[in-house]
């Protein structure tokens, strides 16, 4: 089975969706008690392919536990402190900790693969248009979660050059169901939420948190993507390196999101504030994403309607996020 870390929240529940498509069994390691994401299926649940674990990664008892009562062939390592749930110093510690207690586990049970999670901001501080996973990444971070996944990145390196399979996949912008509301880093969750509850989605509104310009652009992946992605990275015989970007391979314009809302619910189009914001890039950045092709056959299926029509419906099915 596959050990999926954080198996029950965003990304998580996408790349257990994905990993079932796929016909793997998975354990879904969750320190909240609780069902099976609406991803799986009651059949599935009921029938032992998606199973919830209660995990504290922090515990390596906890973690090992699992293996006790499980065969676990794989590790897609998703779990992390809450952003902003504490202080800077006591999340990279907590998010540390969790990485050596799953890889320590990954060496007891002589997993075939384990797939730590990075992110898009560890490029922070890297110039050009094509973010590319061989590109020297500054020291400094901006913010504590890309300074905590240069750091995973580095123990990850160390675990795969003692013997253990292990790989960073650096995420880019994900969207989609499951997925938070509003996002401090990109519009598009903002929008589509409010395009959905037939809201006005005034990306100029005086007070309205994080107004959208037009040109502000980002690299998104839609969920179901990301999810897939990562189910690839985790089951693909042979890989070529240790680190792979996860991504839609181009720059996305809030623009082009609005124009997309305005095709799936007409009448709903965002109105969006001209231009640029202050703080926008000189150049709007992609994640090369020519690894994962190559290596796994990866290509996105979610284009932005399809991905916004898919993500309208969902939330206007009754689903909160």
């Amino acid at each position: 089975m596959i050990l999926v870390t954080g198996g029950r929240g965003f990304i998580g529940a996408h790349t257990v969706r994905a990993l079932l498509d796929l016909g793997e069994r998975c354990v879904l390691g969750q320190r909240a008690a609780g069902p099976p994401p609406g991803l799986v299926t009651g059949r599935e649940a009921r029938d032992g392919r998606a199973v919830v674990e209660p995990m504290d990664c922090t515990d390596l008892g906890s973690v090992l536990a699992a293996g006790k009562r499980h065969r676990v062939t794989g590790i897609v390592h998703l779990a992390a402190a809450g952003m902003g749930a504490s202080a800077p110093l006591e999340e990279l510690s907590a998010n540390t900790a969790g990485l050596f207690a799953v890889l320590r586990a990954a060496q007891e049970w002589g997993v075939g693969r384990v797939v730590v999670a990075s992110t898009i901001g560890v490029y922070a501080g890297v110039t050009g248009s094509a973010l590319r996973e061989d590109a020297p990444l500054p020291v400094a971070s901006p913010h504590a979660i890309p300074a905590g996944k240069k750091i995973a990145e580095v123990i990850a390196d160390v675990a795969a050059s003692s013997g253990l399979d292990v790989l960073a996949a650096r995420i880019g912008a994900i969207w989609g169901p499951l997925g938070r509301p509003s996002s401090p880093f990109f519009a598009a969750p903002r929008l589509v939420h409010a395009a959905a509850q037939d809201m006005a989605a005034d990306g100029g509104v005086a007070g309205a948190a994080a107004p959208a310009y037009a040109e502000d652009a980002i690299d998104m992946c839609y969920a179901r993507d990301c999810g897939r992605a990562l189910a690839l990275l985790q089951t693909t015989a042979t890989l070529r390196h240790r680190t792979y970007n996860i991504g839609g391979g181009r720059a996305v314009a809030n623009r082009e999101v609005a124009d997309a809302i305005g095709r799936a619910v007409p009448g709903a189009e965002p109105a969006l504030l001209p231009g640029r914001s202050p703080a926008a890039p000189d150049v709007d950045a992609r994640l090369d994403i020519s690894r994962l092709r190559h290596d796994t056959g990866y290509a996105p299926e979610w284009d932005l309607d399809r991905a916004v029509t898919d993500y309208v419906g969902w939330l206007r099915a009754g689903n909160p996020r």
